[in-house]
């Protein structure tokens, strides 16, 4: 029985430096045609195409012998890119945002002095003209030349880490918000309508019969006295809404979410300290701290109501009497 050719993966094939039929018949075809007649804006301009294995990278034809060559993405291949395109004397490349598939590439290029335009994949679409994969990097290398592509905005370095640390902190607001809606689910199926007279069952007396449930406590009037004084509905309400079905699978369930809620709580302070801490590299030059004068400063009184525009009795708005 005859084995199966088994595929090469990226980092074999790019170590022997072969390249496959395919990108050696779309390399023989120039994309470099007729003079466009437009004014040249980037001398030394390359383009990458970003990719997830690997990322090809184009520069003019006069600098090197293989002007489009591919890298792999790991950190060796990625500073071998950067040091090749320093040797051909260029000193900004153009590529498109893909995600987080170019943030390495991005810091690594940066660190070696070149400047790195990243594009909008919806702009360089918008300029006419036919182009195929392998030659995705010579035609952002063209419309870079030509000062068509424009960069998109970038965040100074002492915010990329408040950002990081605040969509981060956003994700688990959006996970406390799910684990909330488990807790529902699991008392909805215990039959018990907390819900219905608690406005939320993350506050006070919520978690505190849920805690006491979790705890092995059944009996409903015992659970409607840990309501907070608060509440609206009385005593009798409370204690008729936690009569319900104690299932071992569904308080296994409650408990994951309660523990779930907790933890992502737990999470998200970290992020908070982690962001005080970027406070003083983040602080703006011209921020003095508060002064005594706007440490002492009071809020204005309240305005008073129109009792003193009321008319008395027998009085009349007319001028003349």
């Amino acid at each position: 029985m005859a084995k199966t050719k088994r595929k090469q993966s990226t980092f074999e094939r790019l170590r022997r430096g072969e390249l496959n039929r395919k990108q050696r018949r779309n390399l023989a075809r120039r994309l470099a045609g007729n003079d466009p007649g437009l004014t040249i804006i980037h001398t030394n301009a390359g383009g990458i195409d970003v990719g997830n294995e690997s990322h090809f990278v184009a520069v003019p034809p006069d600098r090197d012998a293989n002007p489009v060559q591919e890298f792999g993405c790991w950190t060796a291949d990625l500073k071998r890119m950067a040091e090749w395109l320093k040797a051909c004397r260029i000193d900004t490349v153009a590529m498109q945002a893909t995600g987080v598939y170019s943030i390495p590439l991005y810091d690594i290029l940066s660190g070696h002095g070149i400047q790195v335009v990243l594009v909008n994949a919806q702009h360089s679409k918008n300029v006419p003209g036919r182009k195929s994969d392998v030659q995705e990097c010579q035609w952002l290398m063209k419309l870079h030349t030509y000062g068509l592509l424009r960069d998109s905005f970038h965040l100074e370095e002492r915010m990329e880490g408040v950002r990081t640390i605040w969509r981060l902190r956003d994700r688990h607001v959006k996970d406390a918000s799910r684990a909330v809606q488990h807790m529902q689910k699991a008392l909805t199926k215990m039959n018990i309508q907390l819900a219905n007279v608690l406005s939320d069952i993350t506050g006070v007396s919520g978690q505190a019969i849920i805690a006491a449930i979790l705890a092995g406590e059944r009996d409903p009037w015992k659970l409607a006295d840990l309501k907070h004084e608060m509440v609206k509905a009385s005593r009798e309400e409370v204690a008729r809404c936690l009569e319900g079905n104690w299932r071992d699978d569904l308080l296994f369930e409650l408990r994951q979410a309660v523990d779930s809620y907790h933890f992502v709580h737990q999470q998200m302070r970290a992020c908070d300290q982690q962001i005080e801490g970027f406070w003083p590299a983040c602080r703006p030059k011209f921020w003095r701290g508060p002064t005594s004068q706007t440490a002492r400063r009071r809020l204005p009184p309240k305005r008073q109501g129109r009792r003193g525009n009321q008319r008395k009795p027998g009085a009349t708005n007319r001028p003349w009497t």
